[in-house]
């Protein structure tokens, strides 16, 4: 499965754990269990996830309270109700202690180590003693292992994310007023693509900054351009608190499934390079042991015409895309050329099957394709070699072909 985030609104914590769970609402109970898992003595959670409509879109808002001696609200902190701030360490053993599943706590672990990294390069201070405020408050710390349990339970193999909205402006801050996006978010995002949407305010929070280098960190961050046949197969939204002009505050979350070889076709290289120095007996060679190469499919060539109207040989060789680093250095050594392109295409492939099939006592190999018109047979040509006449050979091919189509598909383990 691959995981797209479309950074509409921004992102924040309980943005990206919204929009996952209103993709994926069996994982609900889950994630509540593991942040109320996390709560320290004497002290009450609330984690809701309730429907959300801002006049254009539907999706979910996760919201999440602490109650500690009488005392309650969204950002209370984790240790004790009299500190502003909790440190590092503190944080990472709390998180060590806590009952959560290992995969959970390394997830938990690596996101808030994101944080203290950027905090520790923004104040010039060794990782070991930075202190957390906002980012250390309770809300934080369970919106950090909400995500951490959805990014274990979920486990994409790819995860993309569209340009980041920067915002502009100032916020406020328990290091004062510090300009948007603030210096720690602005060190988690470097790197990645951005943009600016030229709407104002702090649209990612460092919090939401740490997920996503995270779950995707730079160059995968961007999606690439063409990508392989895939079926969108499930999506979701994750509303802020926030309300933005003339725009929705939300994440979009469109998960993928790869379609099967069969049906896709998969994905293949292309190489190409031109030959204009060397012998043809001695290319007709090179590109023969080119094609015996493991991982290539074929070899073509076409004369052409270069620069000064010389003419020259146009050579295409297709590959599996896991051979191809051992392929484009057989090219280099059986030819002359100095240089190639490579590109990766997306291969669309008939179902097709091989029947043997014996005419006259002569075996054959018959290739089966099914067409949107009916099925095919075209029988292997080096199987009627040993005939002498063209025509005993088109006959025989024939037969063969006519016979395949009439057996029943060849059980395969």
């Amino acid at each position: 499965m691959e995981l797209h985030l479309d950074l509409i609104g921004g992102l924040a914590g309980d943005m990206f754990i919204a929009a996952l769970l209103d993709a994926f609402p069996t994982h609900e109970s889950a994630v509540l269990r593991a942040i109320e898992s996390t709560a320290a003595a004497g002290q009450s959670v609330n984690c809701a996830l309730t429907p959300c409509r801002d006049g254009i879109l539907s999706g979910r808002r996760f919201s999440v309270s602490a109650n500690l001696g009488g005392e309650s609200g969204r950002g209370l902190v984790a240790a004790t109700a009299a500190h502003s701030h909790t440190d590092w360490s503190s944080i990472r053993e709390r998180l060590h202690r806590a009952p959560l599943t290992e995969p959970v706590i390394r997830h938990a672990v690596g996101i808030f180590s994101l944080l203290a990294e950027a905090e520790a390069g923004v104040h010039g201070v060794p990782v070991e003693r930075v202190a957390f405020h906002e980012v250390g408050a309770w809300d934080s710390i369970a919106d950090i292992v909400g995500a951490a349990t959805l990014i274990d339970a979920l486990r994409p193999h790819r995860w993309t994310a569209s340009a980041v909205p920067l915002g502009s402006g100032r916020v406020r801050t328990a290091h004062g007023i510090l300009p948007v996006p603030a210096p720690a978010t602005a060190r988690l995002l470097l790197g990645m693509p951005t943009l600016d949407d030229g709407i104002a305010g702090e649209r990612v929070t460092p919090t939401g900054a740490a997920i996503l280098r995270y779950v995707c960190p730079p160059p995968q961050a961007a999606p690439p351009g063409p990508v392989h046949a895939r079926t969108l197969v499930a999506g979701g939204t994750g509303f802020g608190a926030r309300k933005l002009p003339n725009l929705s505050n939300h994440v979009r979350v469109l998960a993928f499934e790869s379609l099967p070889e069969s049906a896709a076709g998969g994905r293949i290289e292309v190489l190409e390079f031109e030959v204009d120095d060397q012998a043809p007996e001695d290319l007709a060679a090179g590109l023969d042991r080119l094609r015996n190469q493991a991982g290539v499919f074929d070899v073509t060539q076409v004369p052409v015409f270069g620069k000064k109207g010389r003419m020259m040989m146009h050579v295409q060789v297709l590959a599996r895309p896991e051979d191809v680093d051992t392929v484009i250095e057989t090219c280099f050594r059986e030819t002359t050329t100095l240089g190639l392109r490579r590109r990766e295409v997306h291969k669309v492939a008939l179902t097709r099957r091989m029947e043997d099939v014996h005419v006259e006592g002569h075996r054959f190999r018959v290739k089966i394709a099914d067409r949107p018109g009916g099925r095919t047979a075209k029988a292997e040509s080096d199987d009627a070699l040993p005939h002498e006449s063209h025509a005993r050979r088109a006959i025989l091919r024939r037969r063969a072909e006519s016979a395949a189509l009439e057996t029943e598909p060849t059980p395969h383990a």
